[in-house]
């Protein structure tokens, strides 16, 4: 009897364990961008240069399941494309990671983007989300901020409007480890951060804030980095003002010298203008500058010799699914 008893049992676990498991609920979406602007570029004395540009376009896979009890599993695949060429990044270059989310948090495994860089640069250059010719080309020089591979990051619950977070990445095949740590603020019309990365030599901290009344959003960051010894510090302000489905925006950038070696900053500024056709689509139009100055080479597109500067005249169209 005892021995019927223990397989009526385990027969009964068996086929109530499916029944469990199948109330878990479960999603997967396919989302990205393309966005894609026409350019007439300009690199030093050289004659301007019509172009179709990419401007990081992209496609990737997310995917959560509810495991019950507040606890949720999810990932993240995400791979970059040239929209002007079709041309796909080699694997999912961009994001690849899984995690786990609950109460305590998150955590998350895998090939995961900077953290600092996130909540800061990527932040303030608003008006076409820090891609393409416009983009920040004065923040974090000498020291990586894209995804990083072999990365393990944690984030804390929000908390009165706080929230911190913290990836560690493995040395492997990389000369060093990367720590970065992030603090963010966010109340009311206020959004603020503070961010530290470092890897061998090369380091980084960035305050960032950003504060939001009416049709006006106005912010900016200042970093200051050290590439094996060479200080530098780069600051940047902007300006968005938005009516009706049309947004202005204005961005300034100025890096200073690079450790001892004179005139090596730069500026770089953007005048940008978006009309959001819909919440997913919008037509944009921006001119953007990088001025060198005698020893220095910042790039926004292709290659510059010391103290060349650089422009670029541009008018798009980017689309979210």
């Amino acid at each position: 009897m005892r021995n019927r008893f223990v397989h009526a049992s385990v027969l009964l676990a068996a086929i109530s364990a499916p029944a469990a498991y199948a109330q878990s609920t479960s999603s997967l979406t396919i989302y990205g961008r393309v966005n894609t602007t026409v350019e007439s570029q300009k690199t030093g004395d050289q004659s301007r240069v019509n172009v179709l540009q990419n401007n990081a376009s992209r496609w990737g896979l997310r995917g959560t399941e509810d495991l019950g009890g507040g606890l949720s599993a999810f990932f993240r695949l995400e791979q970059g494309f040239d929209s002007s060429t079709g041309v796909t990044a080699n694997g999912f270059d961009r994001d690849a990671y899984m995690g786990l989310k609950g109460k305590f948090g998150q955590f998350r495994m895998g090939h995961i983007t900077n953290i600092t860089y996130l909540t800061s640069a990527d932040w303030v250059s608003l008006h076409n989300h820090d891609t393409g010719t416009s983009s920040d080309t004065l923040y974090g020089f000498g020291v990586a901020f894209g995804a990083r591979s072999n990365t393990v990051a944690y984030s804390t619950p929000v908390y009165n409007g706080f929230r911190g977070e913290f990836s560690y990445s493995f040395k492997e095949a990389r000369p060093a480890d990367a720590r970065n740590a992030t603090l963010e603020y966010n109340m009311g019309g206020w959004e603020l951060s503070a961010g530290y990365s470092s890897s061998g030599n090369n380091k980084l901290g960035v305050l960032r804030a950003l504060y939001s009344v009416g049709p006006f959003k106005v912010g900016g960051y200042y970093e200051r980095d050290d590439f094996n010894g060479a200080k530098r510090n780069n600051a940047r302000l902007m300006g968005m003002y938005a009516f009706g489905a049309s947004e202005l925006h204005l961005n300034v950038g100025r890096a200073g010298k690079r450790g001892d070696v004179a005139d090596s900053g730069a500026t770089q500024a953007t005048i940008g203008y978006n009309y959001n056709l819909s919440k997913r689509t919008k037509l944009y139009a921006f001119y953007t500058m990088v001025d060198n100055d005698k020893a220095a080479t910042y790039s926004a597109f292709g290659s510059v010799q010391p103290g060349q500067d650089q422009n670029s005249l541009a008018i798009g169209v980017r689309h979210a699914f």
